[in-house]
């Protein structure tokens, strides 16, 4: 059985936070959140430096600067209407599951606004995992009312594992 989250190093600062099990419990929340099974899915997250968020960010966004978390849904999920929850995707067997997509997260972007935040690391990496997670189930935050929603959604799944509102606070946001 293939674990929900295949973790990739790249910035070996990663491996020594901890990044697998950080990403394990945070995309098991949010399934379980959402209603949907660990087991069927799969997604990679590949743990890098801002180097290489920078080069990725401006290859698909445009944009050449360093950023906190990318996300690539492996295909289009987003709700019909603004404001509207993704219709959530249907699980693969145990042998053939589900891809959801792939995460990028840049370690000095998250380190630096961790502490600008005045908060753990692990609890800022928690929230961009589950917002990257987010992102590949459909959810996004160009239109206002979708933006809401998605919030609404990270706040209550951080609260499931007891992690405060990272809106209420002042740390930049990027994603």
């Amino acid at each position: 059985m293939e674990p929900l989250v295949d973790t990739v190093i790249e910035d070996p600062r990663w491996d020594g936070f901890g990044l697998p099990a950080v990403a394990s419990r945070a995309c098991a929340a949010a399934m379980a959140h959402l209603g949907l099974p660990t087991q069927g899915f799969t997604l990679c997250l590949m743990g890098c430096d801002d180097a290489h968020i920078a080069t990725l960010n401006a290859d698909f966004r445009g944009k050449p600067t360093p950023t906190n978390v990318l996300s690539w849904p492996s295909e289009e999920r987003a709700a019909e209407y603004a404001g509207e929850r993704p219709e959530p995707p249907e699980p693969g067997e145990a042998d053939d599951p589900e891809s959801l997509g792939d995460i990028a997260i840049a370690w000095e972007t998250c380190a630096r606004e961790a502490e600008a935040a005045g908060k753990p690391m692990v609890d800022h990496v928690t929230h961009l995992v589950i917002h990257g997670l987010l992102h590949l189930l459909g959810y996004d935050h160009i239109d206002d009312t979708d933006a809401t929603l998605m919030e609404n959604t990270e706040i209550a799944i951080l609260e499931t594992l007891g992690l405060s509102d990272p809106y209420k606070e002042a740390a930049p946001f990027a994603g």
